[in-house]
């Protein structure tokens, strides 16, 4: 599993090449030209901020194993961690990007979040010694790298112009799979908010952290029906 998290890194820098190259995208006009090029530079830097921070993920790990850093060091860089993975992820949906650009962001904003879902597990294992955080993880973690394979399919479909739509014509991003997965996110989302709210007993402590996990599962909700196909 090691030697595939660093093919997903070595790919997320082909990621962040492909992407980079929508600078040379032909827009007719040149107003639609400069947001086209904004465009590609935010996502060129959401896509190099994401592979910077999960190659200091692991790094970290590495260090803990050689004995650098204490369990707690750890686990301190590790919240600073989901913290900066959580804004990276809010700036996709800053992004402006031209139509048939949505649905390589969507896919690539999917990989991303999965990918933190994964980290949650990791963690979560790191704490707990739990293998089957472990198993979630690096099963989160492969389907992080499937959503962004999709996404830079349709990237560079979309920049090469074998996806051509009409203007009128809203785009649709491919429906195969996307469904499950969307749901699987989101039902991961939920366990996030159980674990982050709920006791061991799986009770709440307080009133106010109860209404705080009801808000955590309604944001959830509301990304899965954002996100259906």
């Amino acid at each position: 599993m090691k030697e595939k998290k660093i093919q997903n890194i070595v790919i997320a820098s082909v990621a962040i090449i492909i992407i980079g190259s929508i600078t040379a995208y032909n827009y007719s006009l040149e107003q639609t030209k400069q947001k086209g090029l904004q465009f590609g530079i935010g996502l060129e830097q959401i896509q190099e901020d994401v592979q910077q921070l999960q190659i200091k993920f692991y790094s970290e790990k590495t260090r803990w194993d050689e004995g650098d850093i204490s369990k707690e060091e750890l686990l301190e860089y590790y919240e600073k961690h989901l913290k900066k993975f959580k804004e990276i992820i809010f700036r996709y949906d800053v992004l402006v990007p031209p139509e048939l650009f949505k649905s390589s962001v969507e896919l690539l904003k999917i990989s991303s979040v999965t990918q933190l879902e994964s980290d949650l597990q990791f963690i979560e294992w790191i704490k707990t010694g739990d293998e089957s955080a472990k198993i979630r993880s690096d099963t989160q973690f492969q389907e992080s790298l499937e959503y962004e394979m999709l996404g830079l399919v349709e990237f560079y479909s979309a920049k090469t112009g074998v996806k051509n739509y009409e203007e009128s014509e809203k785009f649709q991003p491919p429906q195969s799979g996307l469904k499950q997965k969307v749901i699987q996110v989101t039902e991961n989302m939920k366990s996030t908010c159980d674990r982050e709210f709920r006791n061991e007993s799986k009770e709440f402590d307080s009133n106010k952290i109860e209404i705080d996990w009801f808000n955590c599962i309604n944001e959830a909700e509301k990304w899965k029906i954002d996100h259906l196909p």
